[in-house]
């Protein structure tokens, strides 16, 4: 079901991969549909200034993944990168797209880069923004167990200070504690078994049967372990001083390195 809102946005319910509904939005017309991909505990809301960007000359697509959001949590009792990536493959097929350019954030990137890998034929490229911030694949048990004790302990105050650790000086004050404020909102059932599962998932098979174009949009935060393992794969353009959100930072200057990227995807 669709309704027709504002500035020509298309607000959809949409189909998860065990059917929980998902509440999406698409604008523009064309080929490829350029899906936007939220970040954990995040919403579809972060990618307005892109989707109101792109959504002019091209069809763009954003939606609020299980438990975020708009979209419900339904039923759900496996909560991982996996679970999401096949949620967003049912809501293309949905969506009636044939060519796909898949755009995440964060936790976003590590859900379109399996996304990618069963959209075989229909995915035409990936873009990662500031995705490996922390260095998946690379952390090894006790140290994931460290990164995500805190937010067992006391969810609201461990994603203030995941905000706060993602910042830069070039990050708005304003911009923090709105993201303190939303991210914080989650529901910590759903929230921590996801961080748990994102923290261990390793992007190497991924990286080695993924044979379409894979770009990082970075920020001033990827540790060089993650650059180094990333490399083989991916092209990366880094935009000094910036923080982890940086297409909320300085959606004007991200959007010009986007369209520079998509245009190299273009065929």
């Amino acid at each position: 079901m669709s309704k027709l809102s504002a500035a020509g946005t298309v607000l959809c319910n949409l189909r998860g991969h065990d059917g929980v509904t998902l509440v999406g939005e698409r604008r523009g017309e064309g080929e490829p549909l350029l899906l936007f991909v939220h970040g954990w505990t995040c919403r579809r809301s972060y990618w307005e200034p892109q989707l109101t960007c792109f959504g002019r000359e091209q069809a763009v697509a954003a939606v609020d993944l299980p438990g975020h959001g708009d979209s419900g949590a339904g039923r759900r009792q496996v909560w991982g990168v996996q679970s999401l990536a096949a949620d967003l493959e049912a809501c293309v097929g949905e969506l009636g797209a044939r060519r796909v350019i898949l755009v995440g954030h964060s936790m976003g990137g590590a859900v379109a880069l399996e996304a990618a890998r069963r959209l075989a034929g229909v995915a035409e490229g990936v873009v990662l923004v500031d995705t490996f911030i922390i260095d998946y694949g690379g952390l090894s048990p006790e140290t994931v167990q460290a990164v995500f004790s805190p937010f067992a302990a006391d969810f609201a105050a461990a994603i203030a200070a995941l905000v706060e650790q993602t910042s830069t000086p070039a990050t708005p004050p304003e911009l923090k504690r709105k993201l303190s404020r939303e991210m914080a909102q989650a529901d910590p059932a759903w929230a921590l078994p996801l961080w748990r599962d994102l923290l261990s998932w390793d992007p190497a098979a991924a990286f080695a049967e993924l044979r379409i174009p894979i770009h990082a949009i970075n920020g001033a935060l990827i540790p060089e372990s993650a650059r180094h393992r990333c490399a083989p794969f991916v092209q990366e353009t880094i935009i000094p001083g910036a923080g982890h959100f940086l297409q909320m930072e300085d959606p004007s200057g991200f959007n010009q390195i986007l369209t520079q990227l998509l245009s190299r995807l273009a065929r």
